[in-house]
């Protein structure tokens, strides 16, 4: 079977959009729905793309930037607006309407803007800029992260097809943090509780990890999500000792304990 990972770049539109629904997952996760003319020719193939979302200053309208030779020109005058990257969680061209999930936890841009989010706000999106396309051929898949990384581990179990063998293990706050995921995959799914310990300290994500039995057998790609340094010591766990090819592993750092807007590549 055929496992070349491919890459896809796709043409970078800013687009800005309304807010046309707000729905709370779990205490900590909200889903904010979004619609609009500008989502037309909107794509996202790859589980692991990210849109770059631009959060206006409370209580003023969306400062909407322009791409330039030199990159994204914004109005003169008019301050800078804080820009994250986001998960396109779910999109669908009929409704015509992209979701994206929000973690609420704490006061930054991006948290602030999601807890105060209502109908008919506008949100200025960026992209996606590029996509990876893992195929369906690999015997299992091992997927991994915590908050940050679980609307990109949720997508992709989701896409997976009827009867792929899959194991994830995913890092949340407490109980109240699992979510459903409707999958058609042979899942087998762990839920690592910090249960008061701040995200990004410790080692729960490679402690739960290591403490598993035996792995499925064959060819598995992995894919780890989340802070970037338990992203890397997980990588770096599945590649010594579990046996993993190195070139079948991702890990991607999406955020960075006690950095802003921190987000390693692949």
């Amino acid at each position: 079977m055929d496992r070349t990972l491919q890459r896809l770049r796709h043409d970078t539109r800013i687009r800005i959009l309304e807010v046309v629904g707000v729905h709370d997952i779990t205490p900590r996760m909200r889903r904010i729905t979004l619609s609009g003319a500008d989502l037309a020719g909107f794509s996202s193939p790859g589980h692991a793309d990210h849109v770059k979302v631009f959060f206006p200053e409370p209580g003023k309208a969306p400062v909407l930037p322009e791409l330039g030779p030199n990159g994204l020109q914004f109005p003169a005058g008019q301050p800078r607006p804080q820009m994250r990257d986001y998960t396109p969680r779910l999109h669908d061209p009929v409704a015509n309407t992209l979701a994206i999930d929000f973690v609420l936890h704490g006061d930054g841009p991006a948290a602030s803007w999601a807890a105060n989010a209502a109908i008919g706000q506008k949100l200025v999106i960026g992209g996606p800029r590029g996509s990876l396309i893992v195929p369906f051929a690999f015997d299992w898949y091992f997927l991994a992260g915590d908050e940050a990384g679980l609307p990109a581990i949720a997508r992709r179990l989701e896409e997976l097809p009827q009867g792929a063998k899959a194991v994830a293990v995913i890092e949340v706050a407490d109980a109240g943090e699992e979510q459903p995921i409707a999958t058609r995959a042979d899942l087998a799914l762990i839920w690592v509780h910090r249960n008061g310990a701040p995200a990004g300290t410790g080692t729960h994500l490679l402690d739960a990890v290591a403490a598993l039995g035996a792995l499925p057998q064959g060819d598995a790609y992995g894919f780890i999500a989340g802070e970037a340094n338990a992203a890397r010591a997980l990588r770096a766990h599945l590649v010594e000792v579990r046996g993993f090819n190195p070139e079948w592993v991702k890990a991607a750092g999406y955020w960075l304990l006690g950095v802003a807007d921190a987000h390693e590549p692949h």
